[in-house]
């Protein structure tokens, strides 16, 4: 079990980092426009209206992985330990705890006379 979850953790953060950079390589529905009149970016490299659907449908394809398994770490994330217990039953009570030795008392310094100097 440790070993898969191991396996799913990576897998997941893998297609989290694909997607963002899918994201970023896509421009916004507003970057045509300034195509149009004759900025650059129309010329990418699959083509004016090729890189949309194709970077689309592979953002598409990792974000129902990464979906999956966000599930698939919620489920193996859910199941109890075969050993039973709970964390409150594994700490230490009171009584089991030694007592603390209270030191002996620190004496104080005296006073500085220079400090009753001092004008109010």
């Amino acid at each position: 079990m440790d070993m898969t979850f191991t396996v799913v953790l990576t897998v997941h953060i893998l297609v989290a980092l694909g997607v963002i950079g899918l994201v970023l390589l896509q421009h916004g529905k507003g970057a045509d426009m300034g195509a149009a009149f004759g900025s650059g970016a129309s010329g990418s490299l699959f083509g004016a209206t090729g890189s949309a659907n194709f970077l689309s449908r592979v953002t598409a394809v990792l974000a129902t992985l990464f979906f999956l398994t966000s599930l698939g770490l919620a489920y193996m994330g859910g199941k109890r330990p075969a050993t039973g217990g709970s964390v409150v039953d594994t700490i230490k009570t009171e009584s089991s705890v030694p007592a603390v030795r209270s030191s002996p008392a620190v004496p104080v310094p005296p006073v500085d006379s220079k400090a009753q100097d001092i004008p109010k």
